[in-house]
């Protein structure tokens, strides 16, 4: 055996930074649990209430929505693109150019209005005979606006992703497929994308959990999402803080849960290429048991 034993390195500073970081939050825990302004009992009592459950639903499904659309508008200006057709490549080009520059809210609250402009949606026959009358305002109902605000806005975004993806295939990949005379909507489908998803996955998971939290803007048409409803409740009970609270107290469960998922939404792409060592806090907690169990560092952990 070695005549000088082998030791942990010492980081003293690491404890100290723990220890000022530990006291600052005891210290502004202790403030905010002293003040008798902030009511906790109202966030426990609103937290699973009715109202605030239903607004979480209609914000996944606005989210989850919004997305799909964003996902198949995406895909579809991407191609457009990298097309060879001039004109197609501009038309896509003016519509990123168009929804990625003005605000989300703004165009909210212009297609919850389009009424204004088109009254109705209206069939008829040269001879002047109507065939098919339909009120807009009957249909761009809030839930629908929030649909197609959020939608057409995430595809704007989603096809920049996606053309990134697109263009990160090698061009020897497409040159192959060519000649072994594959059609190009199969190169697209069978050789091209599911190569591209390994660089689409993490962007456009990012872009889930943003849309997550930029699905409130769509309180502002009364659309009945969880921001909607805890508005609704402290207009009524003036507990203004105390919902916004338990507001985001579901907003931070929702962006968890979809980090976690895109975690391993990432690793099951990334599957041959070198990892970057990315782990879960459930990673670092099996971690701690399994030290802490056997007495030595458990995999995944990272030498001191």
């Amino acid at each position: 055996m070695s005549e000088f034993p082998i030791v942990r390195r010492r980081h003293p500073w690491r404890w100290v930074a723990t220890a000022v970081l530990v006291l600052l939050a005891a210290m502004l825990a202790a403030k905010v649990a002293s003040n008798p302004v902030f009511v906790f009992q109202a966030v426990a009592d609103y937290l699973f209430e009715p109202r605030i459950l239903s607004g979480v639903v209609v914000t996944l499904y606005v989210t989850c929505g919004s997305m799909a659309i964003g996902l198949v508008l995406g895909v579809v200006l991407a191609v457009m693109r990298v097309s060879d057709n001039p004109v197609i490549d501009r038309a896509a080009q003016l519509f990123v150019w168009f929804f990625r520059g003005t605000p989300v809210l703004v165009q909210l609250i212009f297609w919850f209005n389009i009424g204004i402009i088109f009254p109705a949606l209206t069939l008829s026959l040269p001879g002047g005979e109507v065939l098919f009358h339909l009120s807009t305002n009957s249909i761009m109902t809030p839930a629908v606006t929030a649909l197609l605000g959020l939608g057409l806005n995430e595809g704007a975004y989603m096809s920049e992703i996606v053309r990134a993806g697109i263009l990160s295939v090698d061009n020897g990949q497409r040159e192959a497929a060519k000649a072994l005379g594959l059609p190009p909507w199969k190169v697209l489908s069978r050789i091209v994308l599911p190569q591209a998803l390994r660089v689409i996955v993490p962007p456009a998971g990012n872009q889930f959990v943003s849309l997550l939290k930029t699905s409130s803007l769509v309180s502002v048409i009364a659309a009945g999402d969880l921001l909607t409803q805890a508005t609704r409740i402290y207009n009524e009970n003036f507990h203004i803080l105390e919902l916004l609270v338990v507001a985001s107290l579901w907003y931070l469960l929702l962006t968890t849960v979809a980090n976690i998922g895109q975690y391993y939404i990432e690793r099951r792409y990334s599957r041959g290429f070198v990892q970057s060592g990315r782990t879960t806090a459930f990673d670092s907690v099996r971690g701690l048991f399994r030290r802490s169990r056997d007495g030595a560092p458990g995999k995944g952990d990272r030498p001191a």
